[in-house]
């Protein structure tokens, strides 16, 4: 499929039905892949404290994330594109989380502490990472938005629960914007 996007790139919010859709999978690797990649990681810097950030979330619907451990501009950047986990471990952590697509919301998600990915850079080489503790956590994390998951998807009803008034303040305000918008509620 060739890679197109609208400019500029902005961060949809929950309930988009973007949100949830089938991601495809990159095929073409030209500069299009790293051009989507570099303006993703602009836009997950300016984001409030963003540290990764998947296609996705930017109405792009593709198989592709950027990440920084440190959200910091210069420190390492990955940009992976049609990432597949191939192993998790058994220990498991729970820690707090929050997502560029829910703003101001954050409760506890619990994660495998590692993870074996293989994806592709954006020049189609394979590569093959370990991921422990807080990367691996961020790379599940927008793992799952290129599977449609989202990360109250993933949390314990008491967690849920904190945080479901502000769900639901987000659908509102989604359904305001757009009349007559489907979208799966919490």
């Amino acid at each position: 499929m060739d890679l197109t996007w609208e400019r500029p790139l902005e961060i949809i919010k929950y309930p988009d039905p973007r949100l949830r859709a089938v991601n495809a999978k990159v095929g073409a690797f030209n500069d299009k892949v790293k051009q989507l990649g570099m303006e993703m990681l602009e836009v997950m810097y300016n984001g409030d404290d963003g540290v990764g950030l998947a296609a996705p979330q930017v109405g792009v619907n593709v198989r592709m994330m950027v990440y920084n451990p440190t959200g910091r501009r210069g420190d390492e950047e990955f940009i992976l594109v049609n990432p597949r986990i191939l192993s998790t471990s058994g220990k498991r952590e729970v820690h707090e989380e929050g997502c560029l697509s829910f703003p101001r919301l954050f409760a506890n998600v619990e994660r495998p502490h590692k993870v074996k990915v293989r994806a592709q850079d954006v020049k189609g080489d394979t590569l093959m990472l370990t991921l422990n503790g807080w990367q691996a956590r961020i790379f599940l994390h927008e793992y799952d938005h290129l599977q449609g998951t989202l990360f109250h998807d993933r949390m314990k009803p008491e967690e849920l629960r904190k945080i479901h008034k502000g769900l639901v303040a987000l659908e509102e305000e989604y359904l305001q914007l757009h009349p007559g918008a489907v979208v799966q509620r919490v």
